[in-house]
Formats: structure tokens, sequence, C-alpha cells
């Protein structure tokens, strides 16, 4: 016979304190028989604690994955909500650029300019923040992944960003727009 555990507390019972009936034991008269019985019956229940165990191991698992994939999609939920936001307005930041332009023909269109450039760096500010970058379109090679060319001059194996029509913009590194170009072409 097993000897008991240390870390197991010892507990003296007598069959009188324990309601064997309640306990759902029917125990035989004889001493070793009855042992017998409780030992079959502390490994049933091991055996159904450790099923019951590995159960809740396996629900917290799931559970964990979900909370990890239901924060996934949330995040990709909100970054195409401020891609949305952002490509609706690229038409106000065409405007804002088109007005910059002009030049000042009076001390009051000066002012006034200088309010709107103040205004456009902080709006800039604002969205760079969020991820929104310029594409860069003076001075580098054409690249079609991020340039949109509608015009090309030149005879040339090299393209270059010759003139930018157009502004082209990246969310956090993903094109939402290409930028509008003209091309030269050169020997290189």
């Amino acid at each position: 016979m097993e000897e008991p555990r240390s870390d197991t507390p010892e507990v003296e019972a007598t069959a009188e304190e324990f309601d064997l009936a309640e306990l759902g034991v029917a125990l035989p008269e004889d001493k070793d028989e009855a042992i017998t019985v409780l030992l079959g019956e502390l490994r049933d229940a091991r055996s159904e604690a450790a099923s019951y165990l590995d159960d809740l191991r396996r629900v917290a698992a799931d559970f964990e994955n979900y909370r990890k994939r239901a924060t996934r999609e949330q995040q990709v939920t909100v970054e195409r909500a401020s891609e949305r936001v952002l490509a609706a307005m690229l038409p106000v930041l065409d405007s804002f650029d088109a007005a910059l332009q002009i030049e000042a023909t009076s001390e009051t269109e000066e002012k006034l300019l200088g309010g709107m450039r103040g205004t456009h760096t902080q709006l800039m500010d604002v969205l760079a923040k969020e991820g929104l970058e310029s594409v860069p379109t003076w001075g580098v090679a054409f690249d079609p992944e991020i340039h949109e060319a509608v015009m090309s001059n030149g005879d040339g194996s090299v393209l270059n960003v010759s003139q930018e029509y157009r502004k082209g913009y990246r969310l956090r590194g993903k094109v939402i727009r290409a930028a509008l170009v003209a091309l030269e072409a050169t020997d290189g």
C-alpha cells in the first residue's frame, strides 16, 4: 500500500463521519474490498477531474485565440476606416495644394496665404501622425507602383519623373493614390 504524499494533509476520518449514501459509494463489509472500491472511485474521480481540467485549458486557449483574433480584426477595421476617411480627404488636400500655388498680389492676400500655409502644415502633421506620407516624385526614377504616368517625352531606356500633376499618397506604406506624373526618358 502507498504511503501518503507529504504535500497532502493527513486526514483522520472514519466511515461514520461521512454519509456514504450522499457520496454515492456503497462499500462492502470486507475492509480490503472497501479499500479497492475506494481506490477505484479515487482513480475515476481523478480521471474525471483531469478531463475537466483539460477541457478548461482547451476553453481558455480557445478564448485567448478568440481575443487575439478579435483584436487583430478590430485593428484591421480601424485601419480600413482611417484609409477610407483619408482617401476621401485627398481632394481637399488637392484643393489646398492648388490654392497654395497662387501668387499673392497684395498684403491681404499674403496674410491669407500665410494662414492657409499654417493650416495646411497642421493638417499634414496630423495626417502624418496617422501614417499618411506623400509619394516622392521630383528627381526620382519612375516606379509604376507609386507613379501614374500621363505623359512621356524623349527617347531612352531610363524613365525619370520630370513633372508632378497630382500628389500621390501612401498610408502606412500602402499606396492609396498614385502620383500623376510626366516622364522624361534618357539613355541613363
